[in-house]
């Protein structure tokens, strides 16, 4: 792959006509909003936190919207609430948009250079193989503005709550029965993402199996070839007879799509509390989750408060990483922690995850090249 693709500069999240969520990620998740563009049929606002940074795109007329209305994004299908657009930044779209249009990729938006005052960027759109879901690929080495050329800063300081996000951990996609393994060739294929395996009893050329008897799902993972850049994981259900979150999440988006979003902090018992406090409501994990076998003596080896962690709905994993077919550094574990809350718009909720690393030999991690989900969906 000649293209280099970094860490994703912005997940667009859809808005139905007459629905907002603005006020989840600024006053709930202490979101910032930091540029605006608005016509008489959309209005797109940025919303950033770190390097993490939500563009949502809100309709102002009930019908008649199509791809044009939108800078930087396409109009997905369905139009109920969705996460449905990874901008990733590249250093040569035209390019990059080439090699993928050979390889019969459909492009709603072809190379389009946008410029004001503070310079130009140069962005194209491509339509993934996974439902409705798009990536914007953008270079913006020209820029030099707070945003992008389109959009007018807003100013104001940046919330002084305690609460530290860095950077979008992971995207999680749901796809239907079989289609994990398609959706990560094109990724493999079309943008050089490399699969890496979640958990050491993983098969290299298999998934990774949560559950079982027939209530399962198959996970799949994948990062960009920079080991800073973008991580996915691939989700499908196994369950043959009572529906899973999976099956929940394909009949309410109306078919695949993302499912929820990584946040990675680097001090997740602070920022579950404060978030907490600004009304973010979390999953409450199983009493029994705590008490499992030698699972105290696991919390406490991570220097953490077991009794601080089942308060919080934090949980705790340990994975080994780098023989064993993963991306980066030399073999070794990694203790994660998880909390899980929730942000819901439209018909169907998304989930966004606060995830903060400590390598085991005591030093801190927040950019690991870890994989911080698999082991957390069953519990």
């Amino acid at each position: 792959m000649a293209a280099s693709l970094s860490r994703p500069c912005f997940l667009s999240l859809h808005v139905p006509y007459g629905q907002g969520c603005a006020q989840d990620l600024a006053a709930a998740f202490r979101f910032q909003p930091v540029a605006v563009r608005e016509t008489p049929r959309v209005r797109q606002l940025a919303l950033r936190r770190g390097a993490a940074v939500f563009l949502l795109n809100q309709r102002l007329a009930p019908a008649g919207i199509s791809n044009h209305d939108f800078l930087y994004d396409v109009d997905p299908r369905p139009t109920l609430g969705t996460a449905s657009n990874v901008c990733l930044e590249v250093d040569d779209v035209p390019g990059l948009c080439a090699q993928l249009q050979s390889r019969g990729c459909t492009l709603p938006v072809p190379p389009t250079e946008v410029r004001d005052e503070r310079g130009s960027v140069t962005y194209g759109v491509v339509s993934s193989a996974v439902g409705n879901v798009s990536h914007t690929l953008l270079d913006r080495s020209r820029y030099r503005g707070p945003f992008l050329p389109g959009f007018q800063p807003i100013r104001g300081a940046p919330p002084g709550d305690g609460v530290e996000i860095s950077h979008f951990d992971h995207i999680t996609y749901v796809c239907p029965r079989g289609g994990t393994q398609a959706a990560l060739e094109w990724y493999q294929h079309c943008f050089g993402f490399r699969h890496f395996s979640l958990s050491p009893r993983q098969q290299p050329a298999q998934g990774f199996v949560l559950g079982g008897h027939g209530a399962g799902m198959l996970l799949r993972a994948l990062q960009s070839s920079q080991g800073s850049g973008c991580k996915l994981v691939l989700a499908e259900s196994l369950s043959e007879s009572i529906p899973n979150q999976v099956d929940t999440f394909l009949e309410q988006h109306g078919g695949a799509g993302i499912q929820h979003v990584g946040l990675r902090t680097p001090d997740i018992v602070s920022a579950t509390r404060a978030l907490q406090r600004a009304g973010v409501r979390f999953f409450t994990p199983p009493a029994a989750y705590y008490r499992q076998g030698g699972k105290e003596e696991e919390v406490r080896d991570a220097g953490q408060d077991p009794c601080t962690l089942a308060d919080l709905g934090i949980l705790l994993d340990t994975v080994v990483h780098g023989d064993s077919g993963q991306l980066g550094g030399s073999a070794g574990s990694d203790v994660e922690l998880l909390a899980l809350g929730k942000a819901t718009y439209g018909r169907c909720g998304k989930l966004c995850r606060s995830i903060w690393t400590r390598g085991s030999r005591g030093r801190q991690c927040p950019f690991s090249l870890s994989q911080p989900w698999g082991n957390t969906l069953q519990k």
